[in-house]
């Protein structure tokens, strides 16, 4: 029997294409006008481009947004014979802006999207990235592991001796429960909308992904020294960093965007009264506070040639 895909991911899907990208399928998306440099969007865990939706509308006024799912999230392949490393989605993230003929943009990340930013930022500082980076915008990531309140959830699937088990137990209700713990108000994001996300999960075997797609937690601890060394050199080259953090976040918690905005010499944009999920909480406000950054950005770094 054939899937049934609901409708608003029917609509959702039909917006973009499918991309062979390294050998895999990758769902991707490109909205909005062709003037300006564009916005590259990385979303989180264990979530899709789809977070997206609700602030396309404010983000697509006189720019272009690109977005992709991740392998292994959404609507791209859920392979078993995959790595599931952040590198590699960061090789993943640079072929589909190729593919869309994108050379230099912005890229704004949320939560996983961060680590998967941190590593382009660490091939910029080390001038081997083939790709003009304009500015990057952190959102909401436990980008510094060692500062973040992990779920007991994610403490779980990150073992390979719970994780597969784990996520054999995956369900609708224990996916949305998650999801309204982690909002500043449990009901900010209506359950119908909720549904949609858990379908973008559980379908095509993403739930049964998610113990190897949890290893980017060891990854954050790996290459802590490349990726987070790499932040305070970014001024040096141009690149100008913004941090747009939702306050009531009970993961990747404040201390983590004043650390990063320190890092960086940046002013953390606090988003008050909205917990991890900014961009469905409140998508008008989080879509304000990413676009004062990037004006703040072209106004502080005229555009280089590439």
């Amino acid at each position: 029997m054939a899937e049934r895909v609901p409708p608003e991911i029917q609509t959702w899907r039909a917006g973009g294409r499918d991309l062979t990208i390294l050998g895999r399928r990758v769902f991707a998306r490109m909205d909005g006008t062709e003037d300006g440099d564009p916005v590259l969007y990385l979303h989180g865990f264990p979530t899709s481009s789809y977070d997206l939706a609700p602030a396309l509308p404010h983000l697509t006024r006189g720019r272009r947004v690109v977005c992709h799912d991740h392998l292994g999230f959404g609507l791209s392949e859920k392979p078993v014979d995959y790595s599931y490393s952040l590198v590699e989605q960061a090789e993943v993230a640079l072929a589909v802006w190729r593919s869309f003929g994108v050379e230099r943009g912005h890229v704004v990340a949320h939560d996983y999207g961060t680590s998967v930013a941190t590593e382009l930022c660490a091939r910029a500082v080390r001038d081997v990235l083939p790709f003009k980076l304009l500015s990057v915008t952190f959102c909401n990531g436990s980008m510094l592991l060692e500062l973040a309140k992990l779920r007991v959830t994610q403490r779980l699937l990150r073992s390979k001796v719970t994780g597969p088990a784990f996520a054999r137990l995956a369900s609708r209700r224990m996916f949305v429960n998650q999801l309204k713990r982690i909002f500043a108000r449990p009901d900010a994001v209506s359950d119908q909308e909720l549904d949609l996300h858990w379908w973008l999960s559980f379908h095509g075997g993403g739930t049964r992904r998610l113990p190897q797609i949890s290893s980017y937690l060891h990854e954050r601890v790996r290459f802590r020294e490349r990726w987070i060394g790499s932040l305070s050199r970014l001024a040096a080259k141009g690149i100008r960093v913004n941090v747009v953090w939702a306050m009531r976040d009970p993961i990747a918690v404040s201390e983590i965007a004043t650390r990063v905005g320190a890092l960086t010499g940046t002013q953390v944009r606090w988003l008050d009264q909205l917990g991890h999920y900014p961009m469905l909480e409140d998508p008008a406000a989080w879509a304000a506070a990413v676009e004062a950054g990037l004006t703040s950005s072209a106004k502080a770094s005229p555009a280089s040639p590439a």
